[in-house]
């Protein structure tokens, strides 16, 4: 792993000392830079999250039909998800604070401009470029940590609350879009970014240290087919889940030509990137067993996550009828959790090692997960959910900083963007891979059972009063929507479970190699 300072026979030598790392270090300004870093990430994973309370608004705005409103949030994602790689590679060659600011300020300016939006090309554009700005910003915002935070306990602690923003930005982003939207309007879902943004841009400057330039080309032929099979590939998974009347898309043209453009253009990257002198992802990154394993893991929580928040908010809301601001407030302890649990593990990894955390909270995700599949329409918050999410999310917490120091663990100082980006990009690619698979699992499973308490109660309802055919109809769609996310419940469960076995297989690093990493030494294998 890059880092700010080392010890050398006892001695701190600060960032600006060491060849090739960053030309300025602001030692007494960490915790500021760290507030810099997590709130920029923040920013990022929220925007994925905090329109979606607000869409029905947007819809009745500016007069979306259903099937182009599912594009307010993925022209986000495929934009956010198709640039990553080439976002965390500019850092690496241009100067990771450079990036960053750039990165920032292009996703305020989209903010301000998507609040202002009076079409809807306006408003998709302004969501593209929201996507641009934060695939520049999340990859270098991690690979900032590196360089700007020494070792052991500091560097720790940074990642911790870079966790915590991480996974509970979903959560957060379904609270804010739903204060904000209570309380202000659906416009202020993309103005609260503007002087956000603006701070965190003016801020980065002063408290965080520019990288050198590194001598190179941008891999063009890559960054083509990378980040359009990236693209394809979260286009095609976003599309292909079985909707809520229970028909399946996996068979729909669309979906089937995404995928396929998208394997066949993943396959030429990699073939490229093989063979590339300037290789957007070099295979060196790749060679770590550590390494790959973080990022298949970080591929499992995305995954997980991404499919259980979009399930939860639905059941809530539906089920329960809970109310767009109640339901972001039902959230808050699982956040409050996420953050201890994350400040837990960044105390833990130099003391146990990361192996033995990314299992444990393998573990206990899973668990909270199957427990959450219990989850009826006659459970109450505080006896049904509140208890399984809270377990979830300590888990969750544990996982994400181990995951992300062995990721960059060893790691030579021009390879960090990259190996960021690719952390970043297993999140975002497992997101769209449990909406898909959970979508299909959870859907089939609720129309199979509408199916069968249809079959079995036919010409029932003939001899009930309107109202109470209304009340037992209501009823049925509740019990099946519960039967139904239960099992999409269960599959995130066994991906979690997935994450474990991908954990006891790959990590291997030792916790002094976290502790005291020497950032110009081979990966460990």
């Amino acid at each position: 792993m890059s880092s700010s300072a080392r010890q050398t026979g006892g001695a701190p030598v600060t960032t600006a000392a060491v060849a090739g790392r960053t030309t300025a270090a602001p030692p007494r300004r960490l915790g500021l830079a760290l507030a810099v870093i997590a709130t920029a990430q923040l920013m990022v994973v929220l925007d994925a999250t905090i329109v979606n309370v607000a869409l029905p608004h947007i819809q009745n705005a500016l007069h979306f039909s259903d099937t182009n409103l599912e594009w307010v949030v993925n022209a986000y994602a495929l934009a956010f998800g198709g640039l990553l790689l080439l976002g965390g590679r500019s850092g690496d060659l241009l100067g990771r604070r450079r990036i960053f600011v750039f990165g920032i300020l292009l996703f305020t300016i989209a903010s301000l401009l998507g609040g202002f939006a009076t079409s809807q090309a306006w408003l998709l554009g302004a969501r593209v470029v929201q996507g641009v700005g934060g695939a520049f910003a999340a990859p270098t915002s991690l690979s900032l940590i590196a360089v700007t935070f020494p070792e052991g306990r500091q560097r720790n602690r940074a990642m911790g609350v870079y966790a915590a923003m991480s996974i509970s930005g979903a959560a957060v982003g379904l609270l804010a879009g739903g204060l904000l939207t209570t309380y202000a309007d659906w416009r202020w879902v993309f103005f609260v970014n503007v002087p956000i943004g603006l701070l965190v841009a003016v801020l980065a400057p002063r408290v965080l240290g520019e990288s050198e330039r590194r001598p190179g080309r941008f891999d063009l032929p890559g960054a083509i087919t990378g980040s359009l099979g990236l693209a394809a590939l979260v286009y095609g998974l976003s599309n292909a889940a079985t909707d809520s009347h229970g028909v399946s898309h996996w068979g729909d043209t669309k979906v089937i030509a995404s995928l396929v453009a998208a394997g066949v253009l993943l396959v030429a990257f990699g073939l490229i990137e093989a063979r590339s002198r300037h290789a957007l992802v070099p295979v060196r990154v790749l060679r770590s067993r550590n390494r790959t394993g973080s990022y298949l893991i970080s591929l499992c929580v995305g995954t997980a996550m991404f499919g259980m928040f979009f399930f939860l908010t639905i059941f809530v809301q539906t089920v329960w009828g809970f109310s767009a601001l109640r339901t972001g407030l039902s959230y808050l302890p699982m956040v409050a959790m996420i953050m201890a649990a994350s400040g837990l593990a960044s105390q833990l990894v130099s003391r146990i090692g990361a192996r033995a955390l990314v299992i444990a909270g393998s573990a206990i995700a899973a668990g909270g997960m199957f427990w959450l599949s219990r989850l009826s329409e006659h459970s109450g918050y505080v006896g049904g959910l509140l208890g399984p999410m809270m377990l979830t999310a300590f888990g969750m917490g544990l996982i994400f900083v181990p995951m992300s120091l062995v990721a960059l663990a060893r790691v030579p100082n021009a390879d960090a963007g990259v190996a960021s980006s690719l952390l970043n990009t297993g999140q975002q690619v497992g997101g769209s891979i449990g909406l898909a698979l959970l979508g299909t699992v959870a859907w089939s499973a609720v129309a199979s059972n509408l199916r069968s308490v249809a079959a079995a109660s036919h010409g029932a309802a003939a001899h009930l009063t309107p109202a109470a055919a209304r009340a037992a109809q209501a009823a049925v769609t509740n019990h099946a929507l519960a039967y139904g996310f239960s099992r999409g419940y269960l599959l995130s469960a066994a991906i979690a479970l997935l994450a474990l076995v991908i954990a006891v297989a790959t990590i291997t690093i030792k916790r002094e190699e976290l502790a005291g990493i020497n950032p110009m030494a081979a990966p460990t294998q």
